[in-house]
């Protein structure tokens, strides 16, 4: 069982960069490969980016490659996304979820934090 809390979204100019935060609540993080993603049109959820426990390798979608980092605090029980170069098509919902390592479907969601990019 895990529970997810997402915040750090806001309002940023085009050309800025906000970073996303993700506190999750469970006794087996390390059980967890955690990811972001936001809805797109045709889809449901696009997947942005995810991360492992340990090592933490990572891995991305085309939407915010290469101008996106994402990390974890194991300690902490966070997860953080920052987005960097953020434009009008990039406001949305974010959201946090988690899948059991051993599953390729992610189970547990937040309830999203708004990122809206003005021009």
């Amino acid at each position: 069982q895990i529970q997810l809390v997402e915040s750090g979204g806001g309002l940023v100019q085009a050309g800025g960069s906000l970073r996303l935060s993700c506190a999750a609540s469970t006794r087996t993080f390390n059980n967890y490969v955690m990811g972001w993603f936001r809805p797109a049109p045709g889809q449901d959820r696009e997947f942005l980016v995810s991360i492992t426990y340990t090592p933490p390798d990572t891995a991305g979608g085309d939407s915010v490659k290469g101008r996106s980092t994402i990390t974890r605090d194991n300690d902490k029980k966070m997860v953080y996304l920052q987005v960097s170069d953020l434009q009008p098509e990039d406001t949305a919902v974010y959201y946090c979820a988690a899948r059991p390592s051993t599953l390729s479907t992610y189970t547990s969601w937040g309830q999203g934090t708004q990122v809206t990019v003005s021009s």
